[in-house]
């Protein structure tokens, strides 16, 4: 919140962001990765994400559950477990999550 405004209509503080040419959008994600350049990752689960475009510029501002560590789970590997079973993206990434990673368990969970 912009300093000073506090106690002010959430609609008029959107009101005159809009004025000053800053727009606020969510963006209806669950988790979101990111890559740090030593090769980590951080993972923020539940997510709530809000793009803000200002004077050309975007950012985003991420809130929800965060660890850190290494994804378990390849994308091959998700891909691999959607060819051989028919299962969606999610559906596979969740089996993959719950039976460790185990390719092989998770076709058969899913078949």
């Amino acid at each position: 919140m912009l300093p000073g405004l506090g106690g002010m209509d959430p609609k008029k503080i959107q009101g005159l962001m809009k004025q000053m040419g800053i727009n606020q959008e969510e963006v209806d994600a669950d988790r979101v990765i990111i890559e740090k350049r030593d090769g980590g990752k951080i993972f923020v689960e539940n997510a709530s994400v809000v793009k803000i475009s200002m004077k050309g510029n975007l950012s985003f501002q991420i809130s929800g559950d965060v660890s850190e560590g290494e994804d378990e789970i390849s994308e091959k590997d998700i891909k691999l477990v959607m060819e051989k079973t028919g299962a969606t993206e999610d559906r596979a990434r969740k089996v993959l999550e719950e039976v460790n990673g185990e390719v092989a368990e998770a076709i058969v969970k899913l078949s």
